[in-house]
């Protein structure tokens, strides 16, 4: 792998400066020498600032030539910065994205969460099925491996932008009318809240990190190797028992999650499982 040294006590050059979520000493390995694939990524980040929101990158071949490297060499820089949501791809083109849409880990709802950010949020709807529920769900839910549950299938949008994928679990008898009644783009949980009278009190929220399926790549549109959180939630009402199992893909170049502790314990909150 080809190295380039630096100064360690001028690390914070390639962080842009110091920042409180930067790698401590700004990744640099305690030799003092760095990729320099990973050189060319802080400059080009510094670039990308330069440039802002929607700004056109050169060429692969003019920056190979303004930074004195291989292409091979840019297009690492480039991936690793695709992959943290700093760049995004258009046909040949490469644009300077904006920040990450940041989800409250709380019982807002993702649509909710990007118009606190000022972003449109709206849902296409894939899918409604009714099935059985199994052993897992089942339990879950509170309800017979064979009692049925609606399966609501929808891909999330930000300002028309495909950015996630939701799988929504629900026991067909607490909502025999779910079909009929729901509106596909609405959240659901204005749903039970507005025409059933449902309120949520609690969650339980688990985060990972997960490559996409093949499926799920085609529908939210994204490269296969691009990472994704995976969002599992189990949400309850005001008397304990489980309302939904949900599960949620959003892409891990346009999403972060935040969290605060609860100062209310009336208040709904998520808690970690």
């Amino acid at each position: 792998m080809e190295y380039r040294g630096v100064d360690v006590h001028r690390d914070q050059a390639f962080s842009g400066g110091p920042a409180p979520d930067a790698p401590v000493r700004a990744g640099i390995p305690d030799h003092g020498r760095i990729p320099k694939y990973y050189d060319v990524a802080s400059r080009l980040a510094a670039m990308l600032d330069e440039l802002g929101e929607g700004g056109t990158l050169p060429t692969e071949r003019d920056l190979a030539t303004r930074f004195e490297v291989s292409r091979a060499t840019i297009r690492r820089a480039l991936s690793d910065l695709l992959l943290q949501g700093r760049v995004r791809r258009y046909g040949r083109s490469t644009v300077v994205a904006g920040p990450k849409l940041e989800q409250p880990m709380s019982l807002m709802s993702s649509a909710e969460g990007m118009r606190w950010q000022g972003e449109m949020p709206s849902r296409s709807l894939i899918g409604l099925d009714r099935l059985p529920a199994g052993p897992a769900l089942g339990a879950q839910l509170r309800i017979a491996a064979s009692d049925p549950v609606w399966h609501v299938e929808r891909l999330l949008l930000a300002d028309d932008e495909r950015v996630g994928l939701e799988s929504l679990y629900v026991p067909v008898e607490r909502f025999p009318d779910l079909q009929r009644d729901s509106e596909p783009g609405s959240p659901f949980h204005r749903y039970v809240r507005d025409r059933l009278g449902v309120r949520f009190a609690t969650a339980n929220e688990k985060i990972e990190t997960v490559l996409a399926s093949p499926r799920e790549a085609l529908l939210i549109g994204t490269p296969s190797a691009l990472p994704m959180l995976l969002l599992h939630r189990i949400s309850y009402d005001s008397e304990g028992s489980p309302v939904e199992r949900v599960r949620s893909l959003y892409r891990g170049d346009r999403f972060s999650f935040t969290t605060q502790p609860a100062t209310d314990t009336s208040l709904p909150y998520a808690t970690w499982s």
